[in-house]
């Protein structure tokens, strides 16, 4: 089969204006639920991106580890390369593609710090061998499949069983100015609905052409 050819028929669910919630977060957490009840594989990865100081643009797929008032958090080291780009540009683009509901979810905003208490007990809530990795990964730089096997073991003898969390790593909270809801649709003729403040900080509802 030519790729040209690779199609699918979208036409499990609608998106009506008079459904949505008041903000896009409370309508991110619907979705999100029934994502959870349909069984999605991996409900919350999200490509994640960011562009560095030249607007040279990168992507990856993280895990969302938290959603609260402000916005959606994730975990990382700081070094990498996602965080220096945030360093440099404190604004970024995620991305939910849930195929099973024939859903995605855009959100775009300021990206920042959340507080060291708060990366610290998701830390402390992580396996331990994602805790020794968090020290021993110079995550984004050139490394040995060897080294990186002997520094984990090094450090899982020196750190021991309760290692607390490095200084070069912990969490982000993307802070939402614009969220879309795309619902797939036949004919490709899908629902967009986008969230946006306006002038008065308020929520607007706009629908989009497919």
């Amino acid at each position: 089969m030519s790729i040209a050819d690779i199609r699918q028929v979208y036409q499990k669910s609608v998106l009506l204006e008079n459904s949505l919630a008041s903000t896009p977060l409370e309508q991110f957490a619907v979705w999100f639920d029934e994502a959870l009840k349909a069984n999605v594989i991996e409900p919350n990865a999200m490509t994640l991106a960011t562009a560095d100081a030249g607007g040279r643009p990168s992507a990856r797929i993280v895990l969302l580890k938290g959603i609260d008032d402000q916005g959606l958090v994730f975990f990382t080291n700081y070094q990498s390369r996602k965080g220096q780009e945030l360093a440099a540009q404190p604004h970024a683009s995620l991305l939910f593609f849930w195929p099973e509901l024939e859903r995605q979810v855009r959100l775009e905003g300021k990206v920042e710090k959340v507080s060291p208490n708060e990366s610290d007990l998701y830390f402390e809530s992580r396996p331990l061998g994602s805790r020794i990795g968090a020290w021993a990964s110079p995550q984004s730089q050139p490394i040995s499949r060897e080294e990186l096997e002997r520094r984990s073991q090094e450090l899982a003898e020196s750190l021991g069983e309760s290692p607390s969390r490095p200084p070069h790593w912990g969490g982000y909270r993307l802070v939402p100015e614009r969220v879309e809801f795309w619902q797939g649709r036949p004919s490709r003729l899908h629902d967009r609905l986008v969230y946006e403040r306006n002038d008065l900080g308020q929520w607007q509802i706009t629908r989009l052409a497919p």
